[in-house]
C-alpha cells in the first residue's frame, strides 16, 4: 500500500498564490499607514505568493503614509510582479502608490491622476473672538508658532508654507516621472491637480493598459508564472473596529479622519 503523502507544494494551502491586496479609502484615514506597510512586507516575505495585486481606490490623502506606502510597493515590486489596478479613482496620493507597482491597468472609466499638493491648517481667530477666548502662547523660534490655529499666519509664514508645499511638489513630480519614465517637465504639465479618465491617463503615459480585475490577475498570473489561486486581503483593523459592524466601523474611520484633517496643519496629495 502506497502512503506517501503529497509534495506540500500540491496543497491548497501551501501551493503558490496570487495575492490581492485592497486599498480603498483616504490615506491616512481608512488607509492605516503602519498597518499596510507591515501587510506589504509580510506579502514580500510570504513565499506562497508569487505575484500580487494591488486594487486601488483612493483620493489621496496624508503625503507622507503615501510615500511609505509608494515605497512599500516598489520594494515589493523588485521581489515580485506587482500590479496596480484601479477600477473606480486613484488620485493624487492614491496615484503615487499606484506607481510603485510593476504595472497599472484601469478600467476605462476609472478617474486617474490628480497630481498635486495641498497644505491644509485651521484657523479659528474669528471664532475665539467672537466667544471671548484668549490664547497666550510662550515659545523659543520666531517660527515655532507658525501652525496654531488661533491666528492668521504673517507673510513670513505664509512664504515658509508655500516653499515647503513647493517642495513636496516637485518630489512627487520627480517620483511620477521615475517611475512612469517619463521626462519630469512633462509630468509637471499634467500635475495641475487635474483628474483624467484612464483612457486619456493611458495616452500620456501614466497608465500601462486599460482593463478590468480578470485582466490584472491575467498580468500578475503569466508575469509570476503563479496558477490563478487569489488569496483576498486586507490589513489587521483594530480590536474595535473588528467589534463594530461594517458600516458604523466605515462611519467612525471617516468621522475621526476628517476630525484629524481639521484640527492639524496637514500635507497631503489629494
Amino acid at each position: 500500500m502506497n502512503s506517501i503523502l503529497p509534495r506540500a507544494l500540491d496543497l491548497p494551502w501551501t501551493g503558490p498564490r496570487i495575492a490581492v491586496l485592497e486599498i480603498s479609502g483616504a490615506i491616512g484615514g481608512q488607509v492605516r499607514g503602519p498597518e499596510m506597510v507591515r501587510t506589504i512586507k509580510a506579502l514580500a516575505e510570504d513565499r506562497r505568493v508569487r505575484a500580487v495585486v494591488v486594487e486601488i481606490d483612493s483620493p489621496g490623502g496624508s503625503a507622507s503614509v503615501s510615500d511609505a506606502i509608494h515605497r512599500s510597493i516598489k520594494r515589493l515590486s523588485t521581489r515580485k510582479p506587482t500590479i496596480a489596478y484601479i477600477m473606480n479613482a486613484g488620485l493624487s496620493g492614491g496615484y503615487l502608490i499606484a506607481c510603485g507597482a510593476s504595472k497599472i491597468v484601469a478600467l476605462p472609466t476609472a478617474l486617474v491622476g490628480s497630481i498635486g499638493v495641498i497644505f491644509t491648517r485651521p484657523v479659528v481667530q474669528e471664532l475665539m473672538e467672537k466667544v471671548g477666548v484668549k490664547m497666550l502662547m510662550t515659545h523659543q523660534g520666531h517660527l515655532k508658532g507658525m501652525f496654531q490655529p488661533w491666528r492668521e499666519p504673517t507673510p513670513e509664514e505664509q512664504e515658509k508654507v508655500q516653499a515647503l508645499t513647493d517642495e513636496y511638489y516637485g518630489w512627487f513630480v520627480d517620483a511620477v516621472a521615475k517611475a512612469r519614465g517619463l521626462d519630469a517637465d512633462l509630468v509637471k504639465q499634467y500635475a495641475t491637480g487635474e483628474m483624467f479618465p484612464a483612457t486619456r491617463a493611458k495616452e500620456m503615459g501614466l497608465v500601462d493598459e486599460l482593463g478590468d480585475m480578470e485582466m490584472a490577475v491575467d498580468m500578475a498570473s503569466e508575469m509570476g508564472r503563479a496558477p490563478r489561486r487569489l488569496r483576498y486581503l486586507r490589513p489587521h483593523r483594530p480590536l474595535l473596529q473588528q467589534l463594530l459592524s461594517r458600516n458604523a466601523s466605515a462611519f467612525a474611520s471617516a468621522l475621526l479622519a476628517e476630525a484629524e484633517e481639521r484640527l492639524y496643519p496637514r500635507i497631503e496629495f489629494r
